[in-house]
């Protein structure tokens, strides 16, 4: 056998190689990413299904507060409702920002302030938001890696040809970069 047809096998076979070992790496990360979607979702079900307990509570104690109420509640409809990552990402800013207004209801109400299951709700749900948070960290950690995958020269060749997409991370909305108003 001829000394360049031996070359050029040996380029042909680590060729073959790279391209399975990147297309490998490809899938574990699409499914990481995948994986850690799904953790975020679970902390989500986990504080959608805290919310009507939430609002029951606070309803017993103001009556007339219905509209804030109502947001809250449809704020979590469109999560359940939504059907892509990117669509449950903006149904939960969208209730992080009415469960804010709950709380600043909350505080007008010393009696529901006192309130031992309104406490334990607050607790379990303020443990579910550090729980999502984490999630959150995991996940946009695992999106940069898959991304840069995708994108850095040669693994890019592997992932254009199997049509792999860059997936969006979780940020926060707008409302939530906005400076805090503490008054006194």
């Amino acid at each position: 056998m001829e000394i360049w047809l031996i070359v050029v096998l040996v380029i042909v076979v680590l060729l073959v190689l790279y391209g399975i070992l990147t297309y490998n790496k490809l899938v574990d990360l699409r499914n990481r990413v995948r994986d850690q979607w799904s953790q975020i979702d679970v902390q989500l079900k986990r504080r959608f299904d805290l919310i009507p307990n939430l609002v029951s509570t606070v309803k017993g104690y103001a009556k007339h507060e219905s509209e804030t109420l109502e947001q809250v509640i449809a704020a979590r409809n469109s999560y359940t409702t939504a059907s892509t990552p990117h669509d449950k990402m903006e149904a939960n800013n969208m209730l992080s920002d009415t469960l804010g207004r709950l709380f600043a209801l909350a505080e007008s109400y010393p009696d529901l302030k006192a309130n031992t299951n309104f406490l334990d709700l607050q607790r379990e749900l303020q443990d579910t938001e550090d729980k999502i948070a984490v999630a959150r960290q995991f996940y946009n950690d695992t999106v940069l890696t898959y991304n840069n995958k995708i994108e850095m020269f040669p693994s890019n060749l592997i992932a254009g040809i199997f049509k792999f997409k860059v997936e969006e991370f979780f940020k926060a909305d707008e409302k939530s970069r906005e400076n805090v108003k503490v008054e006194f």
